[in-house]
């Protein structure tokens, strides 16, 4: 089984929403294999608690306006370390960089197939082209 048509176009708007907001290593899975419960996992991670709470809110608001859907539940808005969007078909997890260090969710969930959440690439610039690769 893979994730439907609907839940990955869901996990794409969620994810250039939060890429609007300067969300950083924004990746989505098909877990739709592994789980009974969901199709799609989208991660994001944000440098501060207000950035959390910023890419939440504008990740709600284009479901919102694109598809009429609110999360069924939501979680950890209150604290802005770790903020779960569920959607029933897709699960929306932004966090803390700290926490998503910790909890390495990419580590958890790699095995499954990646979304390809159609971000654009980001520009190289002088100083990028000038650091030695690591």
């Amino acid at each position: 089984m893979t994730a439907t048509t609907e839940s990955i176009d869901l996990v794409r708007t969620a994810a250039q929403a939060a890429d609007q907001k300067k969300a950083e290593n924004v990746v989505a899975f098909d877990v739709s294999d592994s789980l009974a419960i969901t199709e799609a996992f989208l991660v994001a991670s944000a440098p501060n608690d207000r950035q959390v709470a910023a890419v939440v809110d504008a990740v709600e608001d284009a479901l919102i306006e694109r598809f009429d859907r609110r999360p069924l539940r939501r979680e950890g808005k209150g604290e802005g370390r770790w903020v779960l969007l569920d959607y029933g078909d897709a699960v929306i997890h932004v966090l803390h960089d700290e926490d998503r260090a910790f909890y390495a969710l990419e580590r958890l969930w790699g095995d499954s197939p990646a979304i390809d959440v159609q971000l654009p690439e980001a520009p190289v610039t002088a100083d990028d082209a000038a650091s030695p690769a690591v």
